[in-house]
């Protein structure tokens, strides 16, 4: 399953299930924390079907206002509403043969669900401002962070709807509850973040794995890898150390400007770097250079012109 990385007992369950119903036609919920993957998740679902090569259509139900969501997700036609100057196909029809990914599903009001429903359960669609239904062809996978049983027993979420679209469900655990990824996840984003700026880092060290396998990680997957990210774009150092990391998973927090001291100028912060990795590098200019990125000559002219000695053991 390309880009899901994760040997825990808890994955090798959900890629289990995954290679089972994805030859099917049933339709899938998945349920998780944000940041746990549940769009590669579908994604993995729809690239082991016969579909794999027709569309696949992800929809965010949280990001429009219900009349943008009902013309983006079942189209219009002409003059359905102001603007509307032309007939419309919607995602749903655009996904025909394929899948459509309906993320945070939790979050469409009741209205919007007995919509839903006749797709799912009719597999046709009705334009907004049209009187022909019409039919389209795709396999429905929801995802939600909320729980659903428990909106449906508040009244807030159709339960007929609800079991559309649990026929079948996966669960994908929290980082916290699969910390013996954390490791897998780490060096997967960090070869992909150095390849993708160019940078030699060939690992993280110990000590800083340490800190990434400690902390609870409330954004799951997708903070660990801006995590990952982060360190990879500051450091100078051809490892990972811990002092990469942001503050909130035990990287050096930032200094706050003393009251009544003026902030640093680049000229401040431009000096204090080369010294740092010149103390690294004990002192050795080839290193240093190499580590910043630049010549060993502008090193020398930097030096110059910030003052920065020769050698701070002299």
């Amino acid at each position: 399953m390309k880009n899901i990385v994760g040997s825990s007992e808890r994955m090798v369950e959900v890629y289990e299930m995954v290679a089972r119903v994805a030859p099917t036609r049933s339709t899938v919920l998945i349920q998780g924390e944000t940041g746990t993957g549940k769009e590669l998740i579908a994604r993995a679902i729809h690239s082991a079907t016969p579909r794999a090569d027709r569309p696949f259509v992800a929809i965010d139900c949280s990001a429009l206002a219900e009349p943008l969501l009902e013309s983006e997700l079942f189209g219009h036609v002409k003059g359905a509403f102001t603007g509307a100057l032309a007939d419309k196909r919607g995602l749903f029809q655009a996904a025909h043969g394929g899948t459509c990914f309906l993320d945070e599903v939790g979050e469409i009001t009741p209205p919007m669900q007995a919509k839903f429903l006749r797709v799912v359960q009719e597999h046709e669609v009705k334009r907004v401002g049209g009187t022909e239904s019409l039919q389209v062809d795709v396999r429905v996978i929801a995802a939600t962070n909320k729980d659903l049983g428990k909106l449906v027993a508040e009244g807030r979420f159709r339960e007929d709807l609800f079991y559309r679209l649990s026929v079948v469900a996966i669960v994908l655990p929290p980082l916290r509850e699969r910390r013996e990824d954390i490791p897998l996840l780490a060096t997967h984003f960090l070869q992909e973040y150095a390849t993708a700026n160019a940078r030699s880092i060939s690992h993280i060290s110990p000590q800083a794995m340490a800190l990434l396998v400690a902390y609870d990680w409330p954004g799951n997957v997708r903070e660990l890898e801006h995590a990952i990210e982060h360190a990879v774009a500051l450091t100078s150092n051809p490892v990972i150390l811990p002092a990469d990391l942001p503050p909130k998973c035990g990287g050096r927090p930032r200094q706050e400007t003393a009251p009544g001291r003026p902030p640093w100028s680049l000229q401040d912060v431009v000096t204090r770097h080369i010294r740092s990795v010149l103390r690294e590098a004990n002192w050795n200019k080839k290193l240093a250079a190499e580590r910043l990125g630049i010549h060993r000559r502008t090193l020398y002219r930097l030096s110059k012109r910030y003052g920065i000695p020769r050698d701070e053991r002299e």
